[in-house]
């Protein structure tokens, strides 16, 4: 696409407001964490940080990570929720939270997957990643490997439970990634994350994230602690639509981070607004192709596009299409032909390219030949 818009682009827009003056929002609040970051799931703007990138012990978050994989292996059809695992004396000696399942016994996937995400026993965790790899310290490869995929670039795994160990580290916002990814890529397993309490071998525990019960709109994650992580929360909530994850590491406080996410979920929730606005695979217009065998074609997006906002510019979104005026067939479902643009408060905050909704061909040999002699006219 031409460099010049002025010369070259054409400019269609699709929806305006009137823009306000920008009222300052309040600076975000202070809350029992040494690390803390507040994102937007759809838009994935950060709303709120403090040492966002500090590598810091995760605790039993790292058992998000375990889960992941362990979705990942029962959505591919290589781990059933009703195969046994038989648990080994390795995962019955494992100390921390647990279970309490017995060594020896064979115990279905889904009721070790509940025991590590709502009791975050560490005995079912072990036994899940032996059940996947063969040993933990293989399934501790997947993990880091994982990780790499997902983005989250300043995390380590030692182990698959959180227990403290030498070189075992995250982030905050690689934690947010790590979120986002278990709510996007398996929305078949997250309601597990919503349970509040499970029952195995005779004892029932409660599922150690208060805000389940404290917070509209809260459906997970977890919880962790152990002396050298403090206490930690991963949270995310929704309201009206608008999905917001918390992740806290560090408080000095049991219920201090319950506090904490609840805090910073209030901060998002007031002062901010997510909009869909444009959907991925939506003809947002039509254009003119040259030598084409079908003119004029729908373009739009290739995903859903969202974007947050102060709450009080919401009213000033405003959209425009860029689309180049001289495409010429063929066109192949990435080619690029123009660029959607958004505005609020006078500014850009975001662009998408836009790309054919469908291949077009070029059209025969006199369409090339009508083309060709109307463009050295226009």
């Amino acid at each position: 696409m031409p460099r010049s818009v002025s010369s070259s682009l054409l400019l269609l827009i699709l929806a305006a407001a009137p823009c306000f003056a920008d009222i300052p929002i309040p600076t975000p609040p202070s809350v029992d964490a040494q690390a803390y970051i507040l994102v937007d799931y759809h838009s994935g703007k950060i709303l709120a940080a403090q040492n966002a990138v500090a590598r810091m012990q995760p605790a039993s978050l790292t058992k998000l990570m375990t889960t992941y994989i362990v979705f990942q292996e029962l959505a591919a059809g290589k781990l059933a929720l009703d195969e046994p695992v038989t648990i080994s004396a390795k995962a019955w000696h494992t100390g921390g939270s647990r279970t309490f399942v017995q060594v020896g016994s064979k115990v279905p996937v889904k009721s070790l997957i509940l025991g590590m995400i709502v009791q975050s026993g560490n005995d079912a965790t072990v036994a899940l990643a032996e059940q996947v790899a063969g040993t933990e310290d293989t399934f501790v490869q997947m993990m880091n490997a994982t990780a790499k995929r997902l983005g989250m670039l300043d995390t380590r795994y030692e182990d698959a439970t959180g227990l403290p160990a030498a070189g075992h580290y995250t982030t905050a916002r690689d934690l947010s990634l790590l979120a986002s990814a278990l709510i996007r890529d398996f929305p078949q397993y997250y309601p597990w994350f919503a349970i509040r309490e499970f029952a195995y071998n005779g004892i029932n525990q409660q599922n150690r994230n208060g805000l389940l019960e404290s917070y509209p709109g809260v459906d997970g994650l977890k919880t962790g602690h152990t002396e050298e992580a403090g206490y930690c929360l991963v949270a995310s909530a929704v309201r009206n639509g608008m999905r917001l994850l918390s992740v806290v590491l560090g408080g000095a406080k049991y219920h201090g981070r319950e506090r904490a996410s609840a805090a910073l979920l209030n901060y998002g929730f007031t002062f901010y607004d997510t909009k869909l606005v444009a959907k991925g695979g939506a003809q947002l217009a039509a254009a003119r192709v040259w030598k084409a065998a079908t003119s004029p074609i729908g373009v739009g997006i290739a995903h859903n596009l969202y974007v947050t906002v102060p709450r009080d510019q919401a009213a000033t979104l405003r959209t425009s299409l860029l689309l180049s005026p001289r495409l010429i067939a063929p066109l192949g479902r990435n080619s690029e032909v123009g660029v959607l643009r958004v505005d609020a408060g006078g500014k850009t905050i975001a662009t998408r390219t836009l790309h054919p909704l469908a291949r077009d061909a070029a059209g025969g040999w006199w369409r090339s030949l009508v083309d060709t002699l109307r463009l050295w006219f226009a």
